[in-house]
């Protein structure tokens, strides 16, 4: 009998660094009251938003994601050469052919390596990690350079009030590597598919979303997930250090951590509020929010994270990581 031989399997993985980019032009609650009925204080009691940034032509899906990648592997210690499977997260790509990994991978220096492109709109990062995982665990890949990258201003009717004063675009990006110890914790996923006319781009230009609905779902429904992920891991909420939702609305922010202190999660378990400066970014929002984090000092290595990302599909991932 032809025995096949299989890649070897590690103990467990961890993240090795993270990155993130941003474009540079900052628009403002008030530059936005000059092309809408709305002004910054309506803006700031609805989604808890003061700025976010837009991307000019040079911004793409592609462009951010190598920006951040090269900053992920930097962080990590690492060259280029040292990442075999590059994975991006976008549901704002604007050619699902060639697909962005295999650009991104290319113009990183990340030669010959495997490449593929996922969509899970704003769980996509956590998608994206649960899959670099598993690929290292299992012995297919030894690193893998997760990013989660969107340009949503242009699928953004630019006078939508109800879209145009949440998202922005932006690239989180995290490196997975092996680890002794295990420094990610298997996923809580999946889809709420009865859900999906939520969040939908009807006309094929531009994205619409039935807040209310969506704001009821994720406030109600996304604590229970993040306490999954953390029975997953094997952990209690009072172990969690850092809490870093899918930055979607500050008010939904404070709504799950407001229910996970509930159940036990400190009083000094930081949360993230990167959506206050950076507005709502789909699969980048939390890669991003973790860097923008550890540059601040409000998150150190060694800090138990919670991560949970949630958003069109309804589809949401959450895991608990270790951070770098």
């Amino acid at each position: 009998m032809t025995k096949l031989r299989q890649a070897r399997t590690v103990a467990g993985t961890r993240i090795l660094g993270l990155g993130s980019s941003q474009p540079e032009r900052v628009v403002t609650n008030d530059d936005l009251a000059k092309i809408m009925d709305t002004d910054d204080q309506w803006i700031r009691d609805r989604v808890g938003i003061a700025e976010r940034r837009f991307g000019g032509p040079a911004d793409t899906v592609v462009s951010m994601a190598v920006d951040a990648g090269s900053k992920a592997i930097a962080a990590a210690g690492l060259s280029p050469s040292d990442v075999d499977t590059v994975i991006v997260a976008s549901c704002t790509s604007t050619t699902p052919i060639p697909n962005a990994a295999a650009q991104v991978a290319d113009l990183i220096g990340v030669k010959g390596a495997g490449g593929f492109d996922l969509n899970a709109a704003c769980a996509g990062f956590c998608y994206g990690l649960a899959a670099g995982s598993d690929m290292v665990r299992a012995g297919s890949s030894r690193r893998v350079l997760v990013i989660g990258s969107e340009k949503l201003t242009d699928i953004v009717d630019p006078v939508d009030r109800s879209t145009a004063i949440i998202f922005a675009d932006a690239a989180g990006a995290a490196v997975v590597g092996p680890s002794d110890e295990p420094g990610i914790g298997p996923v809580a996923w999946g889809t709420a598919g009865d859900l999906v006319d939520s969040i939908t781009m009807p006309n094929g230009r531009h994205i619409y979303q039935e807040g209310q609905s969506v704001f009821r779902w994720a406030t109600t429904k996304i604590a229970p997930i993040a306490l999954q992920a953390l029975e997953l891991a094997g952990l209690e909420p009072s172990d969690v250090d850092v809490l870093v939702p899918h930055q979607a609305n500050l008010r939904i922010v404070e709504a799950i951590a407001k229910r996970l202190r509930k159940h036990g999660a400190r009083e000094d378990m930081v949360v993230a509020d990167d959506i206050v400066t950076s507005g709502n970014t789909s699969s980048a929002s939390i890669p991003m929010a973790m860097d923008h984090m550890r540059a601040a000092g409000r998150v150190h290595s060694g800090d138990v994270a919670l991560l949970i990302g949630f958003g069109a599909g309804l589809s949401y991932a959450g895991q608990v990581v270790i951070c770098p």
